[in-house]
């Protein structure tokens, strides 16, 4: 018999939408926050690009939404980017108020530094400590969960599958680092477990970045939407581990060049180096496949050594870790995959099409981000989506009347501990799924490519009941169920539009 635990909220998840959800909910409720390695890992400490909030003097939401939009080419819905941009400024001041202190320009009484990236009109991003704005976010938010008495954290506890009763979600089945079972129980869920970078061979992403929520909410019947939007980054470390080489280097000035030092995206775009991701992510990989896939070049030479120090000094560090002096050398770069614009489908208000169930972050899909995402607004969604989800998990936990039990904080490491046998064959690895991912349902795509995806994908097998005794196991599981999704959601879009590029389909739906 699994343990079981406890809540009136039950939060899976410990980036920004999660920690921000779970900090709002336990104003009224009480929180059990799981998450599946430590509290600090994840996609938000990796961030450095910044968080974007139309706070300058010269800017208003109504701008910001602009972009929005125009990012999105055309399939962003309306209120959700309503909602993101005008809340975003009071979200911004709620992080503040938990310590997150941003960047301010030099002199006494500096206002804050606004920074420029690509596809934004005007300066709006916020950064802390340079390039290390996910980390300084993650670290505050996490104390502040930490120190609440109506919190419960359990770290390295991942998600196997949601418990569904009379059509809706009350909790959720869990495993241990160690295997072991218990099960969760809650008046409301709000999955918060990001993207899932893992399912290619080339991605910014952490190693947690599987996709779970979105896998264990399909499999509970919760709607998936607009899963073939998959964002690429256009500039990675051409190395292994794929770096991320920030956004926010090309809005300080750096440029793009390819392997004869020839200076390639103003051709593509009259916003050259601060095009829409989608733009110049596409362009790169165009340069590489003429270049028989040698990486291109980010050339931030002329910004000299003290600036790129004082303002990236995580990317600076990381490039001299590997033998790159970037005042002095340009940098091989790669587009990896980086962001999922697709996911659960919600309201503005995080509820999924399964009653007690709730999502927020990269893991939900608002509609905010249409077709590709504009630059810095995904900790800005974070934010935004989580304490909105928030607010209504705790008023649905509430309404159901239901009173849930105190949260259990025992140990439970010895409870259910799934028994040990030899894994069946499944015909494939993780290695070989991510390579047929990138490869085949990646930046560039063909009708006969994908189809021949869906095929391989077929003949694989996920890991039986009896071999999923640990979260790899679970990992695989949920991989191979987005594979198959996502690849079934760009064959079902033949028209290109945003991240989603068919080369056999070239011409683009135009912005609204």
């Amino acid at each position: 018999m699994a343990a079981q635990l406890h809540a009136d909220v039950l939060v899976v998840g410990s980036g920004i939408a999660g920690l921000t959800a779970a900090l709002r909910a336990a104003r009224t409720a009480t929180v059990l926050l799981v998450t599946k390695a430590d509290l600090a890992q994840g996609a938000t400490r990796s961030a450095q690009g910044g968080i974007a909030a139309a706070l300058g003097p010269a800017d208003s939401p109504d701008q910001h939404a602009r972009d929005t939009r125009a990012a999105g080419v055309g399939l962003c819905e309306d209120e959700a980017v309503r909602v993101l941009c005008g809340e975003g400024p009071e979200a911004i001041a709620e992080l503040i108020d938990r310590g997150v202190r941003f960047d301010r320009a030099e002199g006494p009484g500096g206002a804050y530094a606004l920074c420029l990236e690509g596809a934004h009109g005007r300066p709006r991003i916020l950064h802390a400590g340079g390039d290390a704005t996910g980390r300084a976010i993650q670290r505050a938010l996490g104390a502040a969960a930490q120190q609440e008495a109506r919190i419960v954290v359990r770290e390295h506890t991942a998600v196997v599958d949601l418990l569904v009763e009379g059509g809706r979600v009350v909790g959720a089945e869990l495993m241990a680092a160690d295997g072991s079972h218990l099960r969760a129980r809650a008046a409301a869920v709000l999955l918060a477990t990001g993207g899932a970078g893992q399912l290619f061979s080339r991605t910014t992403n952490p190693r947690v970045a599987t996709g779970d929520g979105i896998a264990a909410a399909w499999r509970a019947g919760a709607a998936l939407e607009d899963l073939e939007f998959y964002q690429f980054h256009p500039t990675a470390l051409a190395r292994p581990g794929s770096f991320l080489v920030s956004e926010a280097v090309r809005g300080e000035g750096a440029v793009l060049r390819d392997e004869h030092g020839r200076r390639f995206l103003p051709e593509v775009d009259r916003r050259a180096e601060l095009a829409p991701r989608d733009v110049v992510a596409r362009a790169i990989a165009q340069v590489m496949t003429a270049q028989e896939g040698r990486s291109v070049w980010l050339d931030a030479t002329a910004l000299g050594q003290r600036h790129l120090r004082e303002r990236f000094p995580t990317i600076d560090a990381a490039l001299r870790a590997a033998g790159i002096d970037w005042a002095r050398e340009p940098v091989p770069i790669t587009p990896a995959a980086h962001f999922m614009m697709g996911g659960i489908r919600t309201d503005l208000d995080g509820r999924s099409s399964l009653p007690g169930l709730l999502a927020a972050g990269e893991c939900a899909r608002t509609g905010v981000h249409g077709a590709n995402r504009l630059a810095s607004n995904s900790l800005l969604e974070g934010a935004v989506f989580g304490a909105r989800a928030a607010d209504a998990a705790a008023a649905d936990a509430a309404a159901t009347g239901v009173a849930a039990a105190d949260v259990v904080a025992a140990d439970v490491a010895a409870a259910g501990t799934v028994l040990a046998s030899a894994p069946s064959p499944t015909g494939w690895t993780r290695t070989q799924l991510q390579g047929l991912m990138w490869d085949r349902v990646g930046l560039l795509r063909t009708g006969a490519e994908l189809e021949a995806a869906a095929a391989q994908l077929a003949t694989w097998q996920p890991p039986g009941p009896e071999t999923l005794t640990t979260i790899t196991a679970l990992e695989d599981r949920n991989l191979l169920d987005l594979a198959r999704l996502l690849t079934a959601h760009a064959l079902a879009r033949p028209v290109s539009v945003g991240a989603h590029h068919r080369l056999d389909s070239p011409s683009e739906v135009l912005a609204c």
